[in-house]
């Protein structure tokens, strides 16, 4: 996942905006959805330009993110398939349906009633809307409002309104009491984030930066996009990282690239950085980290455990 995030990220960037539905605030019923089951949704339902006449029973997912989001609100039943790289939860039913690469006849041939994506390549969005197939087009959030918009809005689309507001409030309430349990710094921590061996990283306009944001760090990838001309996601040099001298070092790559403390700690003219010099440096799970959705929980308590071990 991360290695074709790598690959695509100049230009995934500029794709992110805008759709059927994902970016627009506009969310509205026929009547209000008071009731905890899919039963009591009312039909018709508009998110931004997108309506639905019915409950979708066939969901395709093309995004992991999306997946993650729709089995946790209670529409897993409704979701017929998954795109290759949605392996959460397992029992998401995975093809080799590609979300980098749609193809809108392999998409039609699963006869879905609503199609979920993340990015419009290929002008897959228009494709799909001559063969009068619904889509909703989930822009990747750059905060948790972003995640929590979308959740409420696939809420809406499948008729699980109360149980997404139910996982918005129990998520909000689960990063809140992690964050409020790690002690406040007298100076902040400075951290470097890596999404590949390459060094492409985040800057904190990005949803992984709002993450860290939280813990009030500071990121030494900004200075390598200050205009956000390279979409948030710079490829960092050596010589400017070792510069920077990171506090911190967090590794999304270490499932996809194998790495590790180990690893970066024999890269050359690495061991004068502090990070690698305290043993600072904090493996995540590349999926995890690389995803707006549910688990975002687990990737903020990640990040505080690191901070823990940390000395004031």
């Amino acid at each position: 996942m991360k290695r074709v995030l790598t690959a695509l990220v100049a230009t995934t960037a500029l794709l992110l905006a805008g759709g059927c539905g994902g970016g627009d605030d506009k969310t509205t019923t026929s009547q209000p959805t008071t009731g905890a089951s899919a039963s009591a949704a009312s039909y018709p339902v508009t998110v931004g330009d997108l309506t639905l006449d019915a409950r979708p029973m066939r969901i395709v997912s093309l995004t992991p993110s999306g997946t993650e989001m729709l089995f946790a609100i209670g529409a897993g039943s409704q979701v017929v398939a998954v795109d290759d790289q949605s392996n959460y939860p397992a029992d998401a039913p995975k093809t080799d349906l590609s979300g980098f690469k749609p193809n809108a006849e392999a998409i039609a041939a699963k006869n879905p009633d609503l199609v979920v994506l993340s990015d419009d390549t290929d002008k897959i969005v228009a494709q799909l809307g001559q063969l009068k197939i619904p889509v909703y087009l989930t822009p990747a959030a750059t905060s948790m409002d972003g995640t929590y918009k979308e959740i409420g809005q696939l809420g809406t689309l499948t008729g699980h309104q109360a149980e997404a507001e139910a996982l918005h409030q129990q998520m909000t309430a689960e990063i809140d009491k992690i964050v409020k349990g790690v002690p406040a710094r007298t100076k902040p921590l400075s951290y470097y984030y890596e999404l590949d061996p390459t060094l492409y990283s985040v800057t904190s306009k990005t949803f992984i930066g709002s993450i860290f944001g939280l813990f009030g760090m500071t990121n030494v990838a900004d200075a390598a996009d200050p205009t956000g001309a390279k979409g948030g996601y710079p490829q960092l040099s050596a010589e400017a990282l070792i510069k920077a001298n990171p506090d911190t070092i967090f590794l999304a790559d270490n499932k996809c690239c194998q790495q590790s403390a180990k690893t970066v700690a024999a890269r050359s003219g690495w061991n004068t950085i502090t990070a690698v010099k305290a043993g600072q440096i904090f493996p995540l799970d590349d999926d995890i980290a690389s995803r707006w959705g549910p688990r975002t929980v687990d990737l903020v308590q990640s990040v505080a455990d690191a901070v823990a071990k940390v000395p004031a």
